[in-house]
């Protein structure tokens, strides 16, 4: 099939805003932002063997596609509007690129995000996804800004996504990993989440590459270090069920990436109305530890005592094998 008849199947499904003045069809799109707020990008690459199994839904891909970068927008509050979608294809497989216009496209519409352009090319399997939302101007949530004495804070479970991948490579089929491998494929975007901190978060990241790495890149922009209560990390019933053992269960929600949870860090004083307002928003979370002047980063288990940090705190693109 010609690659323009490719992109009008994707077109079909493209969504539409107000903001939106000209979208799939032209050069590129034009699109009206607001008054009085910023524009946020982010981008993101899924590329097959790397961020996702061979023989992965096709839906479950498109979908990620667009969560992975929606996470990034939500970690910096701002509020989806459109998305580019640059797809390289082995073969002009309709079937696939019907069924990832579904997965994306059940995402983007739950979330308002129009699809205004993009590009399908021929070779190793990959969707690259560019996404533009809006912040009211001084209001985004960024990596710097966290201060000695705040709350660390982490939104929902960690390691569940880790969790189902190292099942599967252990030998375990992917479908008997049930809610663990949901969160791998189908990670929820912490929106919501991310406009109800505004106001209240001090420095915000989405949980990509594991707890620990990214938890660093909030404290290397912030000039401070922290305190992480191990034992006090979110872990979900089905993780505790497939991995009772302690060590391989703290390694996976410390280290393991996919997550797509907020890791914030919040005043103390401003604990109950950070409460309030996830709940507002019906998204748990939970205090995992605190800031601390200096750059350690420093574990301790339930009975305050030191744990020590493990030799692997996240993926590391360049560096290591995936899917």
């Amino acid at each position: 099939m010609a690659e323009f008849a490719l992109i009008d199947r994707l077109r079909q499904r493209a969504g539409s805003r107000p903001d939106v003045a000209l979208g799939i069809g032209d050069d590129a799109a034009l699109i009206e932002p607001p008054k009085g707020q910023q524009v946020v990008l982010a981008v993101d690459t899924l590329v097959e063997g790397v961020h996702f199994a061979k023989g992965v839904p096709a839906s479950a891909i498109g979908w990620k596609a667009l969560a992975v970068n929606l996470s990034d927008l939500a970690a910096m509050g701002a509020e989806p509007a459109v998305a580019l979608l640059a797809l390289t294809l082995p073969t002009d497989d309709t079937a696939f690129v019907d069924e990832f216009a579904t997965g994306f496209s059940a995402l983007a519409d739950t979330h308002r995000v129009a699809l205004v352009g993009g590009d399908t090319t021929r070779g190793p399997l990959a969707a690259s996804v560019t996404v533009m939302g809006y912040v009211p101007k001084g209001k985004a949530l960024t990596r710097a800004g966290a201060e000695a004495g705040d709350d660390l804070w982490v939104t929902g479970t960690l390691g569940d996504a880790a969790g189902a991948l190292a099942l599967w490579k252990s030998g375990i089929p992917m479908l008997r990993t049930g809610v663990l491998r949901e969160r791998l494929d189908r990670p929820a975007p912490r929106l919501g989440a991310g406009l109800a901190l505004r106001g209240l978060a001090t420095a915000c990241i989405d949980v990509s590459d594991g707890f620990l790495a990214d938890l660093g890149h909030i404290l290397a922009m912030s000039g401070v270090g922290a305190d992480v209560e191990a034992d006090a990390l979110p872990l979900s019933p089905a993780l505790l069920d497939a991995f009772p053992d302690t060590t391989a269960r703290r390694a996976l929600q410390l280290s393991g990436g996919d997550d797509y949870e907020l890791c914030f860090t919040a005043p103390a004083k401003k604990r109950e109305a950070v409460q309030a307002a996830l709940d507002a928003v019906a998204t748990p979370a939970t205090r995992v530890g605190r800031i601390t002047e200096g750059a350690s980063l420093r574990l301790f288990d339930a009975d305050g005592l030191p744990l020590a940090l493990p030799p692997r705190r996240g993926y590391v693109h360049f560096i290591e094998g995936g899917a």
